[in-house]
């Protein structure tokens, strides 16, 4: 297996974990509230429309010119994986709060206890439409990297393959231990699935210009290393900046007193 072929079924393993997690969140708070049968049935089902979608639009998208298609491509996923990049890099400094899933399911919990119940041909439809929407929704992310990283490479199976591992992995693991997988650093997985989306995301958009990269494949661990130490050095400056200006507040509040 080539270096951007094992890069390719990890990047998408983390991100389709990041999203897994929250979608199993929202599933495991409807089922303890409410029942297992209809929160299974939704996320079952929004598991096949998120695979008819891969089915449907791979073939299609593989069909463009390779040079158009990564350059189209890497844009995206450079603006993605930035996207990513960017909330952990807030987070990880301390100017955005850090995700707590405990807090969500608990959250996840009380409006599913005290929400009406409508049952009809057996179904809680509350409870089905809230774990379908909370599948779909964070699989249509999962969705997207597949068909991206899957289409540029020309292997959406290898890059499905890395979200079925990752689905069984959440799936086992909040099966073991049938609550919120919080103990997981999903913000750590954030930060790394940011810098692997990036890293993809200029690798493939120069490549799409016709420029070859020195190294071919890897060229993509250097870039990789670059973002990584770049985001670091940025993730300090920033706890620097904040801790000057927690100084420099406390000072200013002492001296009103």
């Amino acid at each position: 297996m080539t270096t951007s072929a094992v890069i390719l079924v990890l990047s998408t393993f983390l991100a389709c974990a990041v999203e897994g997690v929250e979608a199993l969140t929202v599933v495991l708070a409807v089922g303890v509230t409410r029942g297992w049968r209809s929160p299974l049935i939704a996320a079952g089902a929004a598991t096949l429309a998120l695979a008819a979608l891969i089915i449907i639009f791979g073939p299609a998208l593989s069909l463009l010119p390779i040079d158009a298609l990564r350059l189209v491509v890497g844009t995206v996923l450079l603006i993605f994986g930035m996207g990513w990049l960017r909330k952990a890099i807030l987070r990880a400094s301390g100017y955005k709060a850090l995700r707590d899933e405990a807090a969500l399911y608990n959250k996840q919990i009380e409006q599913a206890r005290t929400a009406g119940t409508e049952v009809r041909a057996g179904m809680d439809w509350y409870a089905f439409t809230l774990a379908f929407k909370g599948v779909f929704l964070e699989g249509l992310e999962v969705a997207f990297i597949v068909l991206t990283f899957g289409t540029s490479q020309h292997s959406i199976p290898l890059a499905s393959l890395g979200a079925v591992l990752a689905l069984l992995a959440v799936v086992i693991a909040g099966a073991l231990v049938h609550q919120p997988l919080s103990r997981v650093p999903e913000n750590t997985l954030k930060f790394s699935v940011g810098l692997m989306l990036s890293a993809f995301g200029i690798f493939w958009s120069v490549e799409g210009t016709g420029i070859a990269w020195p190294g071919a494949d890897l060229s993509i661990l250097g870039i990789l290393v670059f973002l990584t130490l770049a985001s670091l050095g940025i993730v300090t400056m920033l706890r620097r900046m904040r801790e000057r200006q927690t100084l420099t507040t406390a000072g200013a509040a002492g001296m009103g007193r």
